[in-house]
């Protein structure tokens, strides 16, 4: 048993609003267009609920998520609110064990609906990294993450867009998207925790890896290393046993979470002992989604 914090399925009225549309992001039929990438064949057992809550049979909880990559909260708020709120009341109505992250356009920073959304349920809000790469993204965002921290809900930071024409097919889950986690771990270091310093945030597949470049960092005049930030986790999609132990090493076991990303990906063998796989499955994902009012 356990809890998996990443994962994602698209609900029929998600679908249905894809279908409608004729600009990417959209469906015809199960071919997904989006700018600049070939037609990509969606495999429609993926999001078969009935077939998806069998695959997750004996998980406590599986969060869903919008697919940031689509590009959809980057999109003009006339395009993006109905997408997402189709999601939105898809994902509300998932069974058991899904439970589904908010999302919210970055084009039309709106609080107040996001408070709305985030009291009818969900478990926090994600976010492209490509919103929040740098102190002008995070400013944008602001308000945003200030509804989060009211609620002592965490911010899910997973990879955006990746236009790489002509590149393998696993080149936009290695090279831009590590890149975007690399830059949004870093960005939020400098800019966003002195904003909001009782947030919680959970950066998707290890953050690129980024915290393992503190060696760099300190010798360029960055922070001491051992400075953990038990506000930020660490999700572990994608990755393995030896990523994951050198991130480990380097943050420690308490802010590592699993996540799988199905139906892209699957959870990771945690080969660490029973006490580390606890850990990760189960009380680490229980102190990120806790729902605290913030002291301030």
């Amino acid at each position: 048993m356990g809890v998996d914090v990443h994962q994602h399925i698209w609900p029929s009225s998600f679908v249905a609003a894809l279908r409608g549309r004729t600009q990417p992001p959209y469906l015809d039929g199960w071919t997904l267009l989006l700018d600049g990438e070939p037609p990509y064949q969606v495999d429609p057992g993926d999001h078969d609920v009935d077939l998806r809550v069998k695959r997750n049979a004996g998980l406590d909880l599986a969060l869903v998520s919008l697919s940031s990559p689509l590009g959809i909260e980057h999109l003009p708020a006339a395009e993006a609110w109905p997408l997402i709120e189709a999601f939105h009341t898809g994902a509300a109505a998932l069974p058991a064990p899904f439970r589904a992250w908010a999302s919210a356009p970055v084009t039309d920073i709106d609080s107040v609906r996001l408070g709305r959304t985030l009291d009818a349920g969900f478990a926090g809000l994600q976010l492209p990294a490509t919103a929040i790469s740098d102190e002008a993204g995070l400013a944008n965002v602001a308000p945003l993450l200030d509804e989060l921290t009211i609620r002592g809900l965490p911010l899910f930071v997973h990879p955006g867009p990746a236009t790489s024409p002509g590149t393998p097919s696993w080149w936009p889950a290695v090279v831009p998207y590590v890149q975007q986690m690399h830059a949004s771990w870093y960005a939020f270091q400098a800019f966003g925790r002195p904003r909001h310093p009782d947030l919680k945030v959970c950066f998707s597949l290890l953050a690129g890896l980024a915290p393992l470049h503190s060696e760099r960092q300190i010798s360029r005049g960055g922070s001491g290393r051992g400075l953990v930030d038990s506000g930020v986790f660490v999700e572990t999609s994608s990755y393995g046993p030896r990523a994951i132990d050198a991130v480990i090493r380097e943050l420690g076991i308490d802010v590592v979470v699993n996540g799988s990303d199905l139906p892209y990906a699957e959870s990771a063998p945690l080969d660490f002992g029973d006490a580390a796989r606890h850990a990760i499955q189960v009380a680490n994902p229980a102190r990120l989604l806790s729902r605290k009012e913030s002291p301030s």
